[in-house]
């Protein structure tokens, strides 16, 4: 005979109810949402802030750049509960993204030589 505190919702009776964290999955407290709102909100305040100081060059792009990414990281972590998966998953799916990146930044600092090696050998074209 089998124990009915061992068997699995599969198996259930029509009369037994599954508790609510089985029934519906793994539920998350309101908190957390809450706290990921504020800092998203916050977030979106200091890339507007950029903005408004009237930041230039390199230093306005780095900051909406870094905002950006952190926003994204959060909304990925949390709402797509990247935060609660096995590393070699994380990994799977982060890991492309970040070496097209690399990717992508090395072939702009290519560029940028080989337009300064054009200017230094041909000279400005004039």
């Amino acid at each position: 005979m089998t124990d009915m505190t061992t068997t699995t919702d599969m198996t259930r009776t029509a009369g037994q109810a599954a508790p609510a964290a089985q029934a519906h999955g793994q539920q998350h407290p309101v908190k957390l949402y809450l706290v990921v709102w504020v800092l998203l909100f916050v977030l979106s305040t200091f890339s507007y802030l950029v903005d408004y100081f009237d930041f230039h060059g390199y230093a306005r792009w780095f900051l909406i750049v870094l905002f950006m990414m952190l926003k994204a990281g959060i909304i990925v972590a949390v709402f797509m509960h990247m935060a609660w998966e096995r590393l070699a998953l994380v990994c799977a799916i982060l890991l492309p993204p970040l070496a097209v990146l690399v990717l992508m930044a090395i072939m702009a600092f290519e560029a940028n030589y080989t337009y300064f090696t054009r200017l230094l050998s041909f000279g400005t074209g004039s």
